[in-house]
């Protein structure tokens, strides 16, 4: 997975692309800027992709400006930056990697979704940036004098990398998963820290009597073995409690604001199944969720009914949505945007797949276990693929589809620049790399990485132009939508 431009990524943000004033010359800006960045990456990558773009929308002038500006380093022989030693980096494969670009607008619904696995909420409900997560430990109130100034909150960082085996693991699983696993590894830790205590005791006697010197000698083996672990044990130890932080964290967001019910409502609004609630009734309970959350929730069903609500039914929303303490902003713009999109095409579907609900956890309600999961729900996912990992399995697997037949084709190294979407390349490709512009989330990661666990020998990498959560998401929705 990779982001462009950290540094100053309002440039290249969703509202910078689809800002309703921008001039000519400030979206070429936007455009050079990203194209300059995907540029270095394929160099960097040693590897000139095969461009494949949606027609009529930003992904299409980049993949245009993109596919110029490799033609023109390619034609400079003795300038090129993709030649002798830089190439040696793409030789792991002989057949040259699929980019496949798509625009943001495509997909509205997802990255306001509530999520369900590891990675994607600790970015959707804790302070999540560049791999590093920080949190707000409340020292609480207890023991201090009547009138006493409340404790400071300690803030805390952590960073979950690969180094990392557990987030490695686990950042893809369904959160219930990850607590029964962190439950799991802190009990396996505890016997053998029960171990160590007792070499410990024994390595304490100073051998100032004849019993302990034969018991040492008697010991050494199990010592030596005791030490070299560990170091082993204190990093295990080290790792339990990052993630008992990192997950009742996340767990305390999910309780009190009842993500699993909005994340199961969403899937089936999503999946166009019956909900077990109505929408107002979720909106209008005061102990159900953020206004956000709410705004979350209503956002994705207006962008996913196929036919929007009456006037006098959307008054009853907004009006509900006001009463929440709803931002109404982003609806006006989703409106605006749906009405433009209806021009253009249908909405994107979801499949029809839905998560099941399996009842409580089973083990991890027992009483000795540190996560209390009453009354969240144990949400199991089905793989379902989402329309970015859609659009790249038709285009990966060179399959014939609606959605996707009339994507332009570009090749930057065939000397005349004709285009036709007429793929040359008949064969699936084993590698691509999907870069979303406009913005990406790690919903969308994940749900890549599900689909190509089952594909053998192929490789995808996930890039956007900016990495949000919902919040940031909706933020420039919001800005988009005044007036």
């Amino acid at each position: 997975m990779f982001v462009l431009c950290n540094q100053n990524k309002e440039l290249v943000s969703y509202r910078a692309i689809n800002r309703p004033d921008i001039t000519d010359t400030e979206m070429e800006t936007v455009m050079d800027t990203i194209v300059d960045s995907l540029f270095c990456f394929f160099v960097t990558l040693g590897a000139v992709p095969i461009i494949r773009c949606s027609r009529g929308t930003a992904a299409e002038m980049v993949a245009v400006k993109l596919d110029k500006k490799l033609r023109e380093n390619l034609r400079d022989a003795r300038n090129s930056l993709f030649t002798g030693d830089t190439l040696g980096a793409g030789q792991f494969s002989f057949q040259r990697p699929l980019l496949v670009l798509v625009d943001r607008n495509i997909d509205l619904a997802t990255p306001l979704h509530h999520t369900w696995t590891y990675q994607a909420l600790v970015h959707d409900v804790l302070d999540f940036h560049l791999n590093r997560v920080n949190l707000e430990e409340s020292s609480g109130l207890e023991n201090s004098p009547a009138g006493a100034r409340p404790k400071r909150k300690n803030k805390k960082s952590y960073d979950l990398t690969p180094v990392d085996k557990f987030w490695q693991k686990h950042k893809g699983s369904p959160f219930p998963e990850v607590a029964e696993s962190v439950q799991q590894e802190l009990e396996s830790y505890r016997a053998q820290e029960d171990e160590v205590k007792r070499l410990k005791s024994i390595m304490g006697l100073e051998g100032e009597d004849e019993g302990a010197i034969s018991m040492l000698s008697d010991n050494t083996a199990k010592l030596t073995s005791a030490v070299s672990s560990l170091p082993e044990l204190l990093e295990k130890k080290r790792l339990i409690d990052l993630h008992t932080n990192v997950a009742t964290a996340v767990l305390e967001h999910i309780k009190a604001r009842k993500l699993d019910v909005y994340f199961e409502c969403e899937e089936k609004i999503m999946s166009k199944t019956t909900l077990d609630k109505s929408l107002l009734d979720i909106i209008s309970d005061p102990d159900a969720g953020t206004p956000e959350d709410k705004m979350r929730l209503f956002l994705i069903y207006y962008i996913s009914t196929q036919q929007p609500p009456s006037e006098a039914d959307l008054e009853q929303y907004k009006k509900a949505l006001t009463d929440a303490g709803c931002d109404l902003n982003p609806l006006q713009y989703i409106k605006q945007w749906k009405a433009f999109a209806k021009m253009a095409s249908a909405p994107a579907s979801y499949g029809n797949t839905t998560t099941k609900s399996m009842g409580l956890l089973s083990r991890v309600m027992n009483t000795g276990s540190q996560f209390v999961m009453e009354g969240v729900k144990n949400l199991v996912l089905k793989q379902q693929n989402l329309p970015v990992t859609r659009i790249l399995d038709n285009l990966m697997e060179m399959k014939s589809n609606p959605e996707t037949d009339d994507y332009r084709y570009f090749d930057p190294k065939m000397l005349r620049g004709n285009d036709s979407s007429v793929p040359r390349n008949k064969n699936p490709f084993q590698e691509a790399i999907v870069f979303v512009v406009g913005g990406g989330n790690y919903i969308e990661y994940q749900n890549l990485v599900d689909y190509i666990k089952g594909k053998q020998g192929k490789h995808i990498l996930y890039g956007c132009s900016e990495l949000f959560n919902a919040a940031q998401f909706l933020k420039q929705l919001s800005q988009l939508g005044q007036k």
